[in-house]
């Protein structure tokens, strides 16, 4: 099992439009559960992680979004309309465990915001981060830092273009890297 977070951001590195919204849903390529690479990374995707914030929105959508994947949810109580299906718990630590537990053997997609990313990332379960960088400049929205520390060590796994003219990068997320030197790593 790894716990793959995936993500879109712009240009100039906003998960988020200025006004809050997902970076993908900017994209006038986007088109829902469908659009740049999301059925080959849900592929191998047997549970959704997010938090409260994330997982809320799908309890009024039209479809539930994550109909072949169990589904967790960090979240301080249960939201009124969650199927019972749904394992939710307010220890991100507790919730890692529950999961490994009901794993299977699929990988675990990590959905939500740079907070909760963080979250599983300072418990050391953070195994791939996949950025889906979109061709647009937003100027401004929440950036995937600082939630989720400079000094994240990032190893390269993987890059592919996607229609519409977005790349999507794949990274490992083992280990640690040092602070940034204090001049051009050239002259170091």
């Amino acid at each position: 099992m790894q716990i793959r977070a995936r993500l879109s951001m712009s240009a100039d590195g906003y998960v988020t439009t200025p006004n809050g919204w997902p970076a993908l849903t900017a994209d006038p390529a986007f088109v829902s559960g469908q659009s740049h690479g999301i059925r080959e990374f849900l592929a191998d995707c047997e549970a959704a992680l997010m938090g409260r914030t994330t997982f809320e929105p799908a309890l009024t959508n039209n479809r539930w979004p994550w109909p072949n994947l169990d589904v967790f949810v960090l979240g301080s109580h249960r939201p009124e309309g969650t199927p019972d299906h749904v394992t939710t718990d307010s220890d991100p630590a507790r919730l890692l465990e529950r999961i490994r537990s009901a794993n299977r053997g699929g990988d675990v997609h990590l959905i939500g915001g740079p907070r909760t990313i963080g979250t599983f990332h300072a418990l050391g379960a953070l195994d791939r981060l996949e950025l889906v960088v979109l061709p647009m400049l937003f100027g401004g929205g929440m950036q995937l830092t600082p939630a989720l520390s400079p000094e994240t060590g990032l190893t390269f796994q993987s890059q592919r273009a996607l229609p519409g003219g977005s790349v999507e990068i794949v990274y490992s997320c083992g280990g640690s890297r040092g602070g940034l030197p204090g001049m051009p790593a050239s002259q170091v």
